[in-house]
């Protein structure tokens, strides 16, 4: 995929996420699933967006061009990855919050210290760690050829099959915290709690 793919509107881009396949390739080799929940964040108007009213060292990849990794630090414990979205300068991106393991299953297992493929990838942190994802992936293309962490088509998700909640853990966020810009495939077992 390409950057103009990753500049579509954010909400809309967050549903067509789903069923792409997020894959790195590390020194410990190759990791891979399908995307299966998304959360959408919007700068200009969503209190719940990091760049809502903070352009900050932090923040400043979410004000690049569409298609490149923004992975943050949360709880002093877990990392979360997101996918810039939009044209530059606007401040959005896409939380990859759950997928569904496909490639490098036995690297992901060892990662997260589990056998339980359900219990993998259901939850941002999880993402990440069974990936590989830290900071040091923070502000990677994600359309290169070359980049060892990409997001590459894979599964169509018919609409009927996708569902939508407000986003998790953003009460804090006012009127922002009501929107229904979490998106999930439906049933599938991989999905966050």
């Amino acid at each position: 995929m390409n950057h103009s793919f990753f500049r579509q509107d954010t909400v809309e881009l967050a549903r067509k996420l789903l069923g792409c396949l997020l894959v790195h390739r590390t020194t410990d080799g190759v990791a891979g699933g399908m995307i299966v929940e998304t959360e959408a964040y919007v700068g200009a108007v969503d209190k719940a967006c990091h760049a809502w009213q903070n352009r900050s060292e932090r923040t400043e990849i979410m004000y690049h061009d569409g298609g490149y990794a923004y992975v943050y630090f949360i709880y002093g414990m877990h990392h979360c990855f997101n996918v810039v979205t939009g044209p530059q300068g606007e401040g959005n991106a896409v939380l990859i919050r759950a997928l569904e393991p496909v490639l490098g299953l036995d690297l992901m297992q060892r990662r997260r210290n589990t056998k339980t493929l359900q219990n993998l990838c259901s939850g941002p942190g999880k993402v990440c760690q069974a990936m590989g994802i830290t900071k040091n992936e923070y502000g990677t293309d994600l359309c290169s050829a070359g980049s060892p962490l990409r997001i590459l088509r894979y599964h169509n998700i018919p609409a009927d099959h996708v569902a939508s909640s407000p986003r998790v853990n953003v009460a804090y966020a006012e009127e922002a915290a009501a929107w229904p810009w979490r998106f999930y495939v439906k049933d599938n077992p991989y999905v966050s709690g």
